[in-house]
């Protein structure tokens, strides 16, 4: 999810009250696109809840498409560190806690970052970056090599990202679900993914 933006198009805080003040404005858009979807967001909306004067949200964000970028971005950065978490468990894990573990981490995510699937399907003319595709890919196939040491590098990224295709495949289905339904299409999910790991590690 980190974005290929360029900084340049917003202006960067040089001291932490600035820092504190950017993230409070991330906070307030989130909260708004959320509860009233990206196209129906207005700046000035968002400036209020962040109890900010329009002109001081302008100065760091110079438009609403600059701050849902910078907000995917930062969702892209937590979700990097909560993968990293995940890796460092693995070696401990079973298949199915393994895989438990990753769809809660993604259903947590889900739950506390209301805002991700508002921006997920907002057309905002961003690509997410190569290399951190690469870098997902590559950290749930370092978790894979932890499960079945003699996985070489090529076949642990293959399994990697058919393991991760299945896990994509839940998102437009748990947006659009009810929440009972959305506990039951988790543990579809989870039961797929567990199969399949379990046949390409012999688990």
């Amino acid at each position: 999810m980190p974005s290929d933006i360029k900084e340049t198009s917003r202006r960067k805080p040089q001291q932490l009250r600035g820092e504190q003040r950017m993230a409070a404005m991330l906070d307030a858009a989130a909260g708004v696109f959320a509860e009233s979807g990206f196209d129906a967001a207005t700046m000035t909306a968002i400036a209020e809840r962040s109890g900010s004067s329009i002109g001081a949200l302008y100065q760091y964000f110079p438009n609403k498409l600059t701050l849902a970028r910078a907000l995917r971005e930062r969702y892209g950065d937590e979700m990097s560190r909560r993968w990293t978490g995940l890796v460092a468990d693995a070696a401990q894990l079973s298949i199915v806690a393994l895989v438990d573990r990753i769809f809660d981490l993604m259903i947590g995510f889900f739950d506390e970052h209301p805002a991700y699937f508002t921006l997920l399907n907002a057309t905002l003319g961003y690509q997410r970056d190569a290399g951190a595709r690469q870098r997902l890919r590559a950290k749930l196939g370092a978790v894979l090599r932890e499960k079945k040491p003699e996985l070489d590098e090529a076949e642990a990224l293959r399994l990697a990202n058919v393991s991760l295709q299945i896990v994509k495949g839940l998102n437009p289905l748990y947006e659009q679900a009810s929440p009972a339904e959305r506990r039951e299409l988790v543990a579809e999910f989870k039961l797929a993914l567990a199969s399949y790991l379990k046949v390409r590690l012999h688990r």
